[in-house]
């Protein structure tokens, strides 16, 4: 299992957190998503077997947020 950290911009409020949990959440191999709004942070565990770095990324940006590479 492995955890990255994202640095995300765009993030406003409750919806956003909710919206960006749910989302990456629900991707295969996905096992734990927090998200800390005040810092602009999304930490995601997840198994690098199932899904990749980049299909998390394209998922968080699909929903209108820019991240930090």
């Amino acid at each position: 299992m492995l955890t990255e950290t994202f640095h995300v911009k765009g993030m406003t409020c409750g919806h956003c957190v909710s919206s960006v949990e749910n989302s990456v959440g629900d991707l295969d191999g996905v096992e734990e998503v927090k998200v800390e709004l005040e810092k602009g942070v999304v930490e995601v565990s997840f198994d690098a077997t199932q899904i990749k770095r980049k299909q998390i990324k394209e998922m968080i940006e699909d929903l209108g947020y820019s991240v930090d590479s």
